[in-house]
């Protein structure tokens, strides 16, 4: 099969992903073979290529936000059948024992391993998957359109109930890329106020045009205390600017797997019961519950597509900010 392959990270303008030929994977027990129809491309690709996370086995094929069709069937497999659409998100299978997974919190299982960290993900023609966390797809939305849905998507809702949002309540949104575009359709669905700061002045256009209440640049201030806010952008400092603008009692929830750092601030930022809470991958519930809400509003995805052989490329663009919603590779 043909397959974007990292050997080693390095800095994304050097293209380090090969287009390389590999063996065709076969499925072990309990797994499932895909046929790789589109797989997005999400931030946390880029901070894997470049190393800001440490790839976990080398060479390794990326890639998390999968949409395919089963193919073949591993002993053991149950609930799924062959030809049906699945999606494969960035939780690639957990122990499904600790205290953890037996309390409804399977994101945070010490035994997790993820898709395109620790096993071959998307950014090839063929991939293998745990069949538990292989996620069964409705047929409403386009391949290219469900992708992005299934990390950007699923963790900008987890995102929200970090917050703690409440249905109309007023909602911060810093930074506006993939993951903020589709969860700004949640909160307006909710009827929240959303108030969105962003560098690109084009964001902060399209911001407005799906319905934000309110966009500035980081160093502006937001008209209005807000409830909750979600970070986006893998940089402390903003971080910091959204616990600025939260009235007392409010969360700051990080979506976001690295940061550049956390700079010092003054704990009158963080007095008065506010607090700052990190979003740590997500549960198949969240990925559900989302699925089903993003048919119902419906949640509509802006996509940029690009070959197989345009992974380079699309990293590229992502890290120049140069995408307008999300970079979807084009596979089937």
């Amino acid at each position: 099969m043909r397959s974007a392959r990292l050997h080693a990270p390095a800095t994304i303008e050097t293209r380090p992903l090969r287009l390389e030929t590999v063996p065709d994977p076969r499925p072990g027990p309990g797994e499932v073979l895909i046929r790789v129809a589109a797989c997005a491309v999400c931030r946390t690709d880029l901070q894997l290529t470049e190393g800001d996370i440490e790839p976990r086995y080398s060479p390794s094929i990326p890639g998390h936000q999968v949409v395919g069709r089963v193919e073949v069937m591993g002993a053991g497999v149950a609930g799924l059948a062959v030809g049906q659409r699945v999606g494969v998100g960035w939780l690639g299978s957990t122990c499904g024992s600790c205290r953890y997974c037996t309390s409804g919190l399977e994101n945070l299982c010490p035994q997790a391993r993820f898709t395109g960290w620790d096993r071959d993900g998307g950014f090839a023609e063929w991939m293998t998957v745990d069949a538990r966390f292989a996620l069964p797809l409705s047929g409403e939305l386009a391949d290219v359109e469900v992708a992005p849905l299934l990390c950007g998507g699923v963790i900008g809702y987890r995102s929200l109930r970090v917050s703690g949002i409440e249905q109309g309540g007023r909602l911060g949104l810093f930074g506006f890329g993939a993951s903020a575009s589709l969860a700004i359709q949640v909160a307006v669905d909710w009827d929240c106020e959303v108030y969105v700061a962003t560098r690109s002045e084009a964001e902060q256009r399209r911001a407005l045009d799906m319905g934000a209440a309110w966009a500035g640049d980081y160093t502006e201030t937001p008209p209005v205390q807000l409830d909750a806010a979600i970070t986006f952008a893998p940089v402390g400092a903003v971080v910091i600017r959204a616990l600025q603008a939260l009235r007392p009692g409010g969360i700051v929830a990080i979506n976001a797997i690295h940061l550049d750092r956390m700079p010092e601030f003054d704990y009158e930022d963080l007095w008065l019961e506010r607090q700052i809470r990190s979003v740590a991958n997500f549960t198949r519930r969240d990925a559900a519950e989302f699925l089903a809400l993003a048919a119902e509003i419906p949640v509509r995805t802006s996509v940029q597509p690009y070959a197989l052989e345009g992974a380079n490329e699309a990293l590229i663009d992502l890290k120049a900010g140069r995408i307008s919603g999300a970079a979807v590779l084009e596979i089937g």
